[in-house]
């Protein structure tokens, strides 16, 4: 059952740091991820982003995406085979990389990006929330989630960065504050793409379309299946995953007690007045009631994920990764994590006097001289042991495929911290949720590093900041 629940340690480090008798002995990154696009109408045949690593260089400079990257260090990249565009973006020597970037709002923006460059040795503690996110499920999980959109774009080889603005089709009276909403949604999504309202002569015009009704053919529900896994999906407003009481795409619609359908469609005003450039509709079915403005909000952030560059035709598939995490700014030695690698410039760590090739012996009274594979024993051991205190009513399988991940039991918080502080549960890296109440009740975030340096011995008291990071991406 361990495996169900905890990505060992060890392997965590393997797949993330590589082996450290490697050629090159510092791993890099831009902070971004890209797809090289076959879209006939965005960017084809070029990077466009698809994703954004929080606190990194990429999102400092105001990357964004969808972004297309058209030039590296000054070359085109038309024409470029993948395997050259991915030297480029990380050439050796280089601390910076210049691009230009194309999107609906800007041509050819310069931008300069820092390579993000450590050893492979070394262990963030960014990657450590992952390793031990066990600790605190309600701050660190990476999840996958899949909705029941179809999106249809035109066959016309037009490219989508001429469409500039918008109009939305006259309100129904009879559902003016319904309409409203939905047009609210959608345009907040359009603005932060770079577009603008233009009431009188608009490049495209937006058609939304819905129902929400009872299933006439509804049988009740399928006595076979006896369980079925709830739905979740991420909710940009509320910045969390929620659960909703739809069925899963694949299930029989005589199951379902009501039906509810959402779309919109952009149609050129532009070019060709009437073509349909770009449209997407959701259809679910529902086992309770579900106000379809509630839909609408949660849902039209996802869907216009997929303009101007779309990926998929039916039923996206989005992994969210989220975390939030006491950050210090120390790297640990992945051989000998007692020792430290390197400081963060400006960090709190390097504030409270923390310096590189310190010998951390504790972190508040927990001891450091454990070897990995200890760490990772003990690790697993705790999960056991704080089984019982896990709440089944917040079940989950995570996108690793570790199935019956669960938040903690309100109501246990206090045996969870009595356990941690337990010498045999081996948990210097709580420190990272030390803000959790259910790893310090008195809620002090404060952290005591005792520290060996040559024959001296320091105690340095951090007081670290809690980064905050959210990361959703279509696979």
């Amino acid at each position: 059952m361990i495996k169900q629940f905890a990505l060992p340690l060890l392997f965590f480090v393997s797949y993330f740091c590589g082996s450290i008798h490697a050629q090159n002995p510092t791993l890099c990154r831009v902070g971004f991820t890209y797809d090289i696009s076959q879209s006939a109408n965005w960017g084809k045949g070029k990077p466009v982003i698809t994703a954004i690593y929080p606190y990194s260089s990429a999102e400092m400079v105001g990357l964004k995406v969808n972004d297309i990257i058209e030039t590296i260090d000054g070359l085109s990249v038309t024409g470029i085979p993948a395997e050259e565009i991915a030297a480029l973006l990380n050439p050796a020597g280089k601390n910076e990389i210049s691009l230009t970037i194309s999107n609906i709002e800007h041509s050819d923006r310069p931008v300069t990006v820092k390579k993000e460059c450590k050893r492979r040795d070394a262990i963030t503690e960014d990657q450590l929330a992952s390793a031990f996110a066990m600790y605190s499920l309600e701050n660190t999980s990476e999840r996958l989630f899949t909705c029941p959109f179809q999106t249809t774009i035109t066959t016309d080889s037009i490219d989508f960065a001429f469409f500039k603005t918008y109009a939305f089709t006259p309100i129904d009276e009879n559902n003016r504050k319904l309409e409203e909403a939905i047009n609210g949604f959608i345009e907040k999504e359009l603005r932060n793409k770079g577009m603008t309202f233009n009431a009188s002569k608009p490049d495209i015009l937006i058609q939304t379309f819905y129902y929400y009704k009872k299933n006439p053919n509804y049988k009740g529900e399928n006595k076979v299946m006896s369980t079925k896994d709830a739905t979740y999906r991420y909710d940009l407003t509320l910045k969390r995953m929620q659960k909703f009481p739809f069925l899963s795409y694949a299930a029989a619609e005589a199951e379902a007690q009501y039906l509810l359908q959402l779309g919109f469609r952009m149609v050129d005003q532009r070019f060709s007045p009437g073509r349909v450039l770009w449209e997407c509709e959701s259809n679910e079915m529902l086992e309770s009631p579900f106000r379809l403005e509630n839909y609408a909000q949660t849902h039209i952030p996802l869907m216009c994920m997929q303009y101007p560059y779309a990926k998929y035709s039916r039923n996206v598939q989005f992994q969210i990764n989220q975390k939030e995490y006491n950050y210090t700014g120390i790297s640990y030695d992945i051989n000998r994590l007692e020792l430290v690698m390197s400081v963060d410039p400006a960090s709190p760590a390097q504030t409270a006097g923390v310096r590189a090739h310190d010998v951390i012996e504790k972190i508040d009274n927990h001891p450091l001289n454990h070897s990995s594979e200890e760490f990772t024993a003990a690790y697993k051991q705790f999960i056991t042991n704080t089984l019982k205190f896990r709440d089944p009513k917040t079940v989950f399988t995570d996108a690793n495929g570790f199935q019956f991940c669960m938040y903690w039991n309100k109501s246990g918080y206090s045996q969870i911290a009595d356990i941690l502080r337990n010498p045999q549960s081996m948990s210097p890296f709580s420190y990272l949720y030390k803000f959790a109440p259910y790893i310090t009740p008195s809620g002090t975030n404060i952290c005591i590093f005792y520290i060996k340096r040559g024959k001296e011995k320091v105690e340095l008291v951090i007081r670290p900041t809690i980064h905050t990071e959210v990361m959703i991406e279509i696979k």
